[in-house]
């Protein structure tokens, strides 16, 4: 099942604040609730060419998980880590489809970093080995944690240089009916193909990964968790369109502005 967040091109339904729905073919039928509680349809479906499609999650805290895969540590000139690397970023980095990236003037170099996203929907703490860890996920999504590289390399930790505003593209949707552990995951630019893998390569798996936040954080309903991304990552300028492709999911895509001076 897909489920999506939008708002009516007609102004009166702006009034009301976004909404959530489930998106089936070229309609959505809203509900009256978040997906991941007690949710409920309401009215009749609308057709998607009605809506403007929103990032499909307003988390909390964005969990984002680095060097994942082997060949993208490699890349960097990093070692694998021992145990999962983790940093945050702020809820207000997130955009939705075809919402602008805005770069930064900060920055002289900015990269696309397409990944995998799961969406918490149970809250969980200090989960056992024993517990089915992806029973606490409501679904999965693209995201594409840009990332300032030059600032990441000069602060060394991440928060400024995967902070800025617009750098935490997400959606289209949330796919809630998807197995994580092979999928392919790929990052175009132009309609050119620079990152391709299968989260089967991942260093750590999203189930492992779940466990493993939960012992350092409770994990609440509508959190996410982006898993890190294949190598192959790369400059984005100003009108570039990158795109997140994920078997299964879809495609995210979004344009590249330049930075506001």
């Amino acid at each position: 099942m897909k489920f999506c967040r939008f708002i009516s091109l007609d102004g009166a339904e702006n009034v009301e604040g976004p909404h959530y729905g489930i998106l089936d073919g070229d309609y959505v039928q809203q509900l009256v609730t978040a997906p991941w509680t007690e949710w409920r349809t309401v009215g009749k479906p609308r057709p998607v060419a009605s809506l403007r499609l929103l990032a499909p999650v307003e988390p909390r805290k964005i969990v984002c998980v680095g060097r994942n895969y082997a060949a993208h540590a490699a890349e960097l000139g990093n070692d694998v880590p021992k145990e999962p690397l983790i940093f945050l970023k702020p809820s207000t980095s997130i955009i939705g489809p075809s919402e602008a990236i805005v770069l930064t003037r900060y920055s002289r170099r900015v990269e696309h970093e397409g990944e995998l996203g799961l969406v918490v929907g149970r809250r969980c703490s200090h989960l056992n080995d024993h517990e089915n860890a992806l029973s606490y996920v409501s679904g999965y999504t693209c995201v594409n944690d840009v990332t300032a590289r030059d600032l990441q390399k000069s602060d060394i930790q991440f928060t400024r240089a995967k902070g800025f505003d617009t750098f935490c593209p997400v959606g289209p949707h949330i796919e809630s009916e998807l197995v994580p552990d092979d999928l392919l995951v790929e990052t175009l630019v132009n309609g050119e193909v620079r990152q391709s893998g299968r989260t089967s390569l991942m260093v750590f798996p999203p189930a492992f990964l779940v466990r493993w936040i939960s012992h350092m954080m409770t994990l609440e309903p509508g959190d996410l968790i982006a898993t890190g991304t294949p190598a192959g990552v790369g400059p984005l300028i100003a009108g570039d369109v990158v795109s997140v492709r994920i078997e299964g999911i879809g495609v995210l895509r979004n344009p590249v502005h330049a930075a506001i001076a």
